[in-house]
């Protein structure tokens, strides 16, 4: 495998180059392949795009849930076994960039990779074995990235909007202004819980609907006390404030709303969803066992343990943003990698 075709461009010394060391090929539609992998706490994703008269063409796509974060929160390690599921997930990727002769690709670790203490040994061991660089990218660059992502599918307004993403070990908020030809980030947060976290810090094992509902709740007052500072710095409210959502947790709620048989991307992308019909299926998952939930088709044994915990950060997120109506979106980092990728090459997107 060519390097460059599946890592980060670096300058000679090794490290990652800037936007001013890369030379942007010739703006010519479609010439160059490019990738985007993201590396999760839960998942393990990767986009293979060209360039389009309208913004970009998928050619190939890959996802695999891998809980790389999975028991981190009490050991502060990535287990071993985290790491080979991770590893097989890569290899995928590293052969997917191979085949599709990838010439510009980004590859990026976030909140996992960031707080365990072997985290840097992970990413050395994955470029040892794969080839893949991943790039540990700071919260701040996570929630930018998946802004550039998905903001195209806001509903119409010139109020505040606030995008979020909750991922297996953060939640990034970002609220934005879309006055401009392109939106700019008016503040941002990422909160120390995710849909892993979260989970781990409660625990799997409840003797009945109530004990569950009662965990449900601190979950809740877990999140909403990481968010208060952000919360104190948030515009008052009012009638045309909008929000998004990029993540398995608002698609996964999106499809129990729709009843669907089985996910459809075509269906939940850029959907709108009453807010408060996210809150009823929230409360009713949260009083489900694990085996109920697990036998509504768009959840399924993967989501089943893990999707109450995004239910509780979603509420606290629409408890400091109440809009009245929540925008999904099924994208989020890999195509703003994609999108500032080709931004720097000149293509307009």
């Amino acid at each position: 495998m060519a390097q460059e075709a599946a890592t980060v461009p670096r300058t000679a010394g090794g490290s990652p180059a800037s936007a001013a060391d890369a030379k942007p090929p010739p703006r010519r539609t479609g010439r160059h392949t490019y990738g985007a992998l993201d590396l999760g706490t839960n998942n393990c994703r990767l986009l293979v795009a060209r360039p389009s008269e309208d913004g970009f063409t998928v050619i190939d796509a890959f996802s695999r849930v891998v809980r790389l974060g999975e028991g981190l929160a009490g050991s502060g390690r990535i287990s071993d076994a985290a790491m080979d599921r991770a590893l097989a997930a890569l290899s995928v990727c590293a052969d997917k960039l191979r085949r599709r002769r990838v010439s510009i690709a980004r590859s990026v670790a976030t909140e996992a990779c960031r707080r365990a203490v072997n985290g840097r040994d992970f990413v050395e061991r994955v470029y040892r074995e794969t080839g893949l660089a991943l790039d540990i990218i700071a919260p701040e660059e996570e929630a930018r990235l998946a802004m550039l992502g998905c903001h195209r599918l806001l509903e119409p307004g010139d109020g505040p909007a606030l995008i979020f993403d909750i991922g297996g070990g953060s939640t990034e908020l970002v609220l934005i202004d879309t006055d401009g030809v392109t939106p700019r980030i008016k503040s941002w947060w990422s909160a120390p819980w995710g849909v892993v976290s979260l989970t781990e810090s409660e625990g799997r094992d409840f003797k009945d609907a109530e004990d569950r509902a009662a965990a449900y709740v601190r979950m809740r007052e877990k999140v909403r006390h990481a968010f208060r500072r952000f919360a104190e710095q948030l515009p008052a409210a009012s009638d045309n404030i909008r929000l998004m959502g990029t993540s398995g947790t608002v698609t996964t709620l999106a499809s129990v709303h729709l009843a669907l048989p089985s996910y459809d991307r075509k269906a939940i992308d850029g959907l709108m969803v009453p807010a408060q019909s996210m809150r009823t299926i929230s409360q009713m998952l949260s009083r489900m066992s694990i085996g109920e939930r697990s036998e509504l088709p768009c959840i399924g044994h993967e989501r089943a343990d893990l999707v109450v915990a995004g239910c509780a950060i979603l509420e606290a997120i629409m408890d400091i943003w109440p809009a009245k109506t929540l925008g999904v979106a099924d994208r989020g980092i890999r195509e703003g990698i994609l999108r500032s990728l080709m931004a720097r090459d000149g293509y307009r997107i």
